[in-house]
């Protein structure tokens, strides 16, 4: 009798103890329902779990490489880009990313970049991402209709978009997809002029081209950021002599 009691007392407690995992597992792959929705179609700027993004099956499915969907491709016209005799859309490549903003929160990316730089970007990002570091939001400029004081007021991370340099009519990098931008409110561009004044962009970064301050998103020679770039053969606007550009990653070329 004592002998069936036991038995009985360890098949309640194995019964419970499979219940009690089952929970925890459950809640340690628990997301929201939409998540996987937004995954799959791949919602710039959302927030989604870890677990939703290993159901969805894993990082590695995050951070990819292709030709310039229609869709996307549709959205860039009369924005990001217009015809011109130096970039095509072959030229061009689309990349999905994941990043991490200051509060650690996962975000889905986008970025258009050229072809040449495609691989070498998600290679940088990933690194970026596997150590959390914070990019506040990574989006076509197209969500701002191209205009770029208003996507750096905005504190957006992008490459492509045909454009000359500001206060000039030569083509800036980024027309040809080959520079990024990066946390561009924390690191804006300036040069002081001749008549006294500095310029800033964006307008509202004035008090961050102070360097010698500590602020969140702020990239110094230190910065992870910098050192894979700079690894990856990209020279940085913060060395610049006559203006800086914190922001600023070009491909030497």
């Amino acid at each position: 009798m004592n002998c069936c009691k036991t038995i009985f007392l360890l098949i309640v407690l194995c019964f419970f103890s499979r219940l009690t995992i089952s929970a925890e597992n459950n809640e340690e792959h628990s997301f929201s329902k939409d998540e996987l929705q937004v995954l799959r179609t791949w919602q710039a700027g959302k927030t989604v779990s870890q677990s939703a993004i290993d159901v969805f099956g894993g990082v590695e499915r995050c951070f990819t490489v292709e030709n310039i969907p229609d869709n996307v491709w549709s959205r860039m016209q009369g924005k990001t880009y217009r015809p011109n005799p130096h970039v095509k859309r072959g030229d061009l490549r689309y990349l999905r990313l994941l990043h991490c903003d200051y509060d650690n929160k996962i975000h889905l990316g986008e970025m258009v970049c050229n072809k040449r730089i495609a691989n070498v970007l998600v290679d940088i990002f990933r690194k970026l991402y596997e150590v959390n570091y914070p990019i506040q939001q990574i989006l076509l400029p197209d969500v701002y209709n191209a205009d770029d004081e208003t996507q750096m007021r905005a504190n957006n991370t992008s490459c492509f978009c045909y454009r000359s340099i500001s206060k000039s009519n030569k083509l800036s990098a980024h027309a040809r997809g080959l520079a990024v931008d990066l946390n561009p409110l924390y690191n804006p561009y300036y040069i002081d002029r001749r008549d006294g004044i500095r310029y800033v962009q964006p307008a509202t970064a004035r008090k961050y081209c102070d360097r010698t301050k500590s602020f969140r998103y702020k990239i110094d020679e230190n910065d992870l950021a910098y050192k894979l770039f700079k690894q990856y053969g990209f020279s940085w606007g913060g060395h610049w002599r006559r203006s800086k550009d914190y922001q600023h990653f070009e491909l030497n070329e």
